[in-house]
């Protein structure tokens, strides 16, 4: 009985054994009889192409900077005493001028009315002194005075006068007191968080200050450029352009204003090899924030019938830097080339490439020189295409 069993079993696996060979024998028919996917490769490779077109390229710079305001200014206390007021609100805009916080004066109006006491009494004096002298001078024409004692009163009408000066000096001085009990901001812009709290006392020596106000409006972003790049700016302004620098925000994605280039350092720093440039921008907006890090977009010059190619186009390899070229016969051609600026999108070639060339721009890793294409179809020329905002730069072909 076991035997019967154990023949069967046999029996059963040489017939699935059999069904499987014969699904592979079948599946290998078929993949090798035409009826199955077709092999690639046999005919020559679809390619994508554009014509090379003339237009124009900017030829910007795309560099880092900061927000940097025209004036910062930390308002100090000009005297000491108790802070009785605070008038500003925190993060508010001021005018120049505009009250911001007050210092008790009760005790520079007394000194005030000292001062003014003691010239009223000198004054009084003096004009003691000079009737006297008045008088002197006319028993000295009739011979009935010593010139000593006229010479003495001109004297003392003299110290009398300089009392009353200095008086004067001293009254000035007290209601400059005065004035600086009445704290005001020197410039317009925004005032930051206070620093002190009413009932404090301030000092003329402190250098904490009130509050710091800091300009907005306008204001200036200072950026560096690479030693390399600051020719062609220096060429510019050296024939009177006025460059334009746009800033965007941190990621480069929104533009925040326009603006122009304003001034050059004079120096270019020896451990980074970059210099500082300053572009002016109105911000009547506040879009600009004081320190705020953004990109600068300066375009320092743009480039006029140009040829251009779609940067895809441009392959970089053994003969330096190429595109491919598709000839009339239908093969392409490796053609060496130098490159101009770029913006991401679109290419300048320099040498190499005429106007109405057509580039291999798709399937360009499955080309060699003198290799047959097969074209699909003409994308849309280089000169179409919206740049992208990157910056540009030269690239030479070898």
């Amino acid at each position: 009985m076991a035997e019967a069993t154990e023949q069967r079993k046999s029996k059963r696996k040489r017939w699935i054994g059999g069904i499987i060979l014969v699904l592979l024998a079948l599946f290998v028919w078929w993949r090798h009889s035409g009826t199955g996917p077709q092999r690639q490769g046999s005919g020559p490779p679809v390619v994508g192409v554009a014509k090379a077109v003339t237009g124009s390229m900017p030829v910007e710079l795309d560099e880092l900077g900061t927000v940097t305001p025209v004036s910062t200014v930390t308002v100090l206390p000009q005297i000491s005493g108790y802070l009785t007021q605070v008038a500003f609100t925190e993060g508010q805009q001021v005018s120049q001028g505009q009250f911001l916080a007050q210092i008790d004066p009760r005790p520079y109006q007394i000194q005030l009315e000292q001062y003014q006491a003691a010239l009223a009494k000198d004054s009084a004096s003096l004009a003691q002194a000079r009737s006297d002298l008045a008088r002197y001078e006319t028993l000295a024409a009739q011979d009935s005075i010593s010139a000593q004692q006229v010479a003495d009163q001109r004297f003392l009408v003299a110290q009398d006068d300089a009392l009353t000066k200095s008086d004067q000096a001293n009254i000035d001085s007290a209601k400059l007191n005065l004035a600086y009990c009445h704290i005001t901001s020197p410039i317009s812009g925004r005032v930051g968080l206070r620093l002190v709290d009413v009932g404090n006392y301030v000092t003329s020596g402190s250098s904490t200050g009130i509050a710091v106000i800091t300009s907005t409006s306008p204001t200036t972003v200072i950026f560096s450029v690479s030693q390399a790049d600051l020719a062609p700016v220096l060429t510019r302004l050296g024939q009177g352009a006025q460059l334009t620098a746009a800033a965007y925000s941190s990621d480069d994605t929104t533009k925040l204003e326009d603006g122009t280039l304003s001034a050059v350092d004079n120096q270019i720093d020896t451990s980074t090899g970059m210099v500082k440039l300053r572009a002016d921008f109105a911000n009547a907006d506040g879009a600009l924030f004081p320190n705020e890090f953004v990109n600068v977009h300066l375009l320092v010059n743009t480039l006029t019938n140009a040829t251009l190619v779609p940067s895809q186009a441009v392959q970089t390899g053994q003969p330096g830097t190429y595109v491919y070229v598709v000839r009339a016969d239908g093969t392409v051609h490796a053609q060496p080339v130098t490159t101009g600026p770029t913006d991401g999108t679109n290419t300048v070639i320099l040498k190499g490439v005429q106007p109405g060339d057509e580039v291999v721009t798709d399937g360009v890793d499955r080309l060699s020189d003198g290799a047959a294409v097969q074209v699909v179809s003409d994308t849309p020329g280089a000169a179409t295409a919206q740049p992208k905002r990157r910056h540009t730069h030269t690239a030479s072909a070898q």
